[in-house]
Parts: C-alpha cells; structure tokens; sequence
C-alpha cells in the first residue's frame, strides 16, 4: 500500500501511517472553501478529467515529494473581495489543515484565481 503512488506513507515506530492523496485533496479544498472571499473551486487544466476520470475534488492538484506536499487551487472569488488578500488567507488555511490533520509538510499553496462570481449572495 505504501508504495502505491495514490498514498503518502509516514513511517511510525509502531508501522507506518497510508493517506490516501484524496483525503488530502479534499483537506485542501474544504480548507479553501471555508475561506472567505471564495465562491467556489474551479476545474484546473486536469488530464484525468478530459479522460472521464472523477476527480471528488475537483480545482486541487496535489504534488508529493517524500513528505512533504506542493498544492495547487483553482478557484473563483466573490465580487468585491481583494483578490490578493482572499489568496493569501486561503494558502495559510490549506497549508495549516493539511500539516495540523497529516503531519505533512506543506511546501506551496499556488492559487490560481479563474474568475469573479458576479452573482452577491
């Protein structure tokens, strides 16, 4: 399991801990949606999409390198927000959910902003 390139493995004294890289995908994007300013997630430039493969959690593209975890988001803001504080805010949330419920170290948080809600809700 440790092995299978969908899988983080963190050796432990007792074993070893598996997460599966879409818990931390959806970490990720839960953590960017909670952030306020942000209306949604976007589809990033996703190859499995274009196949037909689901992806649960769509706008998030991890990259993993032994421990430690690159991110990247695409998503959409809310009319009126500065756009550069609300993608601040949301790299500091990924970062600190994925290192505060795995353990892992989170290198980068890209945020790619693909557009404004114009709708106020």
């Amino acid at each position: 399991m440790g092995e299978n390139k969908d899988y983080i493995t963190h050796p432990d004294e007792k074993g070893s801990i598996n997460i599966s890289e879409e818990v931390i995908s959806v970490i990720a994007a839960s953590a960017a949606l909670e952030t306020e300013g942000v209306a949604a997630l976007s589809a990033g430039r996703d190859l499995g999409e274009l196949l037909g493969k689901k992806n649960l959690s769509k706008g998030v593209r991890l990259t993993v390198e032994d421990e430690t975890v690159k991110v990247d988001l695409w998503l959409t803001v809310k009319l009126g927000v500065s756009v550069n504080n609300v993608g601040k805010k949301v790299q500091e949330a990924v970062a600190a959910g994925i290192e505060s419920m795995t353990g892992f170290k989170v290198t980068e948080v890209n945020v790619h902003i693909t557009g404004v809600n114009l709708l106020k809700k």
